[in-house]
């Protein structure tokens, strides 16, 4: 940072040289404003005339050229009776100043700083030089030091002092009365909310009233439908601007949409003259007289759609208290926007959860409350599904005083389609039981009727069939691609794993299903199950497996330990393995014993 160079003249005047830099203008600045306070000047001359000064010197190291920047900025400030005479000399290119001052428009970056100078110091005077420039700026004393021959104000002078107040007042009128008029009409429909017949209703008179303050004409407001990526017109103040749907991805469309062009840079776009909007773009549709605002309406990071509000060219001029007025319905309409769709989506989801609790009550209602009791076999089964419904399910037929059919199954995926499935190969299987001694043409006429619906939708059955018959002691197994069968007996030998040849249903229309056949010994232990027993998971990642489940059956038949007892000791079992690891999938199993 450069030095200043303070020079005082009989106490009446402060000089600095300042060098050129943005850095060097607060210091500057402030030496000055300790020079007026020293001289009596009251906080709000100070803060003028510091704020005055503060915009001079900034422009005046903004358009200052490279050749010319090792030349100093020059503030002179000198005091008289009546008043306080600030001067600012660069040696920038300059420019002509503008017979009148006004506040410019909200996206217009320059003339803010003349228009504040203009408003806080009485005059304001620009010398244009070949080399160098200076700024004269004077403002009355509020407590004047008055000496014999001291100047007067003039009524002319005091007239236009006048003007400019009032029409400072008069802007900050406005922008108060629509500050007001907005918060009103935020608060009211905050208020009427949850007497609305919908969010669309809702947002078109939240709208009604963002045209009558803003004084606009129309109003476009589209909203962003997530799944299809389009942003398409949700309400809009007259049916002809019911416009198609713009696609985010549209690129070709991109450059020719002032609407997708707000979304892209998350700014305000303008169309501020008559004639801006680009003929393809599908807001020409208001005609060529029209402007106004597009702005695109975020909730956080999430885009929410686009907000477009516009008018006549003769009558609509947003000013930045308008503009501000914009923001602000759109941030109160997309607040509550996000608070409709997330009453919407807690409401489905209760729903869903709802229909979930019914079908998992009819699913537990089709088990089997009580097994059948056959020529002193017993049984025991246990399904549980890892969500609300699931596609495991087993069954067992009394088809005569000697022979029963046993059935485990185990439909792909989850939820109320594989409960679908399970119910509706249930009731097949019970449908023909004429052919439950032939297990085999019982899968293969079974998937005959489930194959077109089941590929319509890409899912798959595993099964398998048990004919138990007592008369012949023996039982027939038939298979279709599901876990082996586990045989184990009392003499302590390793169990047996039956899996006859099967795709699974719904895999092939006419596959070939094959048969086993095994004797119905005393003491014999049959486990049937579902895949998944063997994936459960320990708290290491490592998974029950075929093995644990083998040596637990072949301990189960050495002890002759009960069905039922069997059933609870593997529960603990699997409990015991998996800790607290949520369960993934359906545990199912059927066990038989004589």
């Amino acid at each position: 940072m450069g030095s200043l160079k303070h020079e005082f003249i009989r106490g009446t005047a402060l000089r600095i040289a300042m060098p050129w830099g943005l850095a060097e203008v607060r210091p500057a600045v402030l030496a000055v404003r300790a020079f007026l306070a020293e001289h009596g000047l009251n906080e709000e001359e100070l803060g003028a005339c510091e704020l005055a000064l503060a915009e001079a010197c900034n422009n005046a190291v903004q358009h200052t050229p490279p050749s010319r920047r090792s030349r100093p900025i020059r503030l002179e400030a000198v005091l008289a009776p009546l008043a306080v005479e600030l001067r600012v000399t660069d040696h920038g290119p300059g420019f002509d100043w503008p017979s009148r001052v006004e506040l410019p428009e909200p996206e217009r970056e320059c003339g803010r700083g003349l228009f504040l100078i203009q408003a806080l110091m009485d005059t304001a005077t620009y010398l244009r030089g070949p080399d160098s420039n200076c700024l004269l700026m004077q403002r009355a004393r509020a407590e004047a030091v008055v000496t014999e021959g001291s100047p007067v104000r003039t009524a002319v002078e005091l007239e236009r002092l006048l003007a400019a107040d009032e029409r400072i007042i008069r802007d900050m009128t406005d922008e108060l009365s629509s500050c007001y008029e907005s918060l009103a009409a935020i608060f009211r429909f905050g208020r009427e909310q949850a007497s609305q017949s919908g969010i669309k209703e809702f947002c078109r008179r939240l709208l009604e009233d963002l045209l009558r303050v803003t004084q606009s004409r129309w109003h476009i407001l589209r909203l962003l439908d997530g799944g299809t990526g389009e942003l398409s017109v949700f309400t809009a103040s007259d049916p002809s601007l019911y416009l198609k749907p713009l696609q985010l991805g549209d690129l070709a469309m991109a450059g020719r949409s002032l609407e997708l062009e707000s979304v892209q840079s998350r700014r305000d776009v303008w169309f501020d003259q008559p004639g801006m909007l680009p003929p393809d773009d599908p807001l020409a549709v208001v005609g060529g007289e029209s402007v106004g605002l597009v702005h695109p309406v975020y909730f956080g990071d999430a885009l929410i759609g686009t907000l477009v509000v516009g008018g006549s060219a003769a009558t609509l001029r947003l000013t930045a208290a308008q503009v501000n007025v914009i923001h602000t319905f759109s941030d109160f309409l997309a607040i509550q926007i996000m608070n409709t769709r997330y009453q919407e989506e807690r409401v489905g989801a209760l729903l869903v959860a709802r229909e979930l609790e019914i079908a998992r009550h009819i699913q537990r209602s089709l088990l089997l409350r009580s097994l059948p009791e056959v020529g002193g076999v017993q049984l025991s089964g246990y399904c549980e599904s890892s969500g609300q419904v699931g596609g495991d399910f087993f069954d067992a037929l009394k088809i005569s005083d000697t022979s029963m059919l046993l059935l485990i199954s185990d439909v792909m995926g989850s939820g109320i389609p594989a409960a679908m499935f399970a119910v509706i190969l249930r009731g097949l299987v019970r449908a023909s039981v004429a052919w439950a001694a032939q297990p085999a043409e019982l899968l293969g006429r079974v998937n005959r009727l489930l194959f077109a619906e089941l590929s319509d939708v890409e899912m798959f059955i595993t099964a398998q069939l048990v004919h138990v018959d007592l008369a012949r002691n023996r039982l027939t197994v038939a298979n279709a691609g599901h876990c082996p069968l586990l045989v184990a007996g009392e003499e302590g030998r390793a169990p047996r794993a039956i899996s006859p040849e099967g795709m699974p249903l719904g895999v092939l229309p006419e596959p070939e299903f094959g048969e086993e056949v095994l004797p119905l010994e005393s003491g014999l232990r049959l486990f049937l199950y579902t895949d998944g027993l063997t994936e459960v998971s320990s708290p290491d990642g490592s998974e029950f497996g075929t093995q644990r489940l083998a040596d637990w059956l072949a301990g189960c038949a050495r002890s002759r330990m009960s069905v039922n007892a069997m059933k609870e000791n593997l529960l603990e079992e699997l409990n015991r393995f998996r800790f607290d690891e949520p369960l993934r999938d359906d545990q199912t199993f059927l066990i038989l014993s004589r």
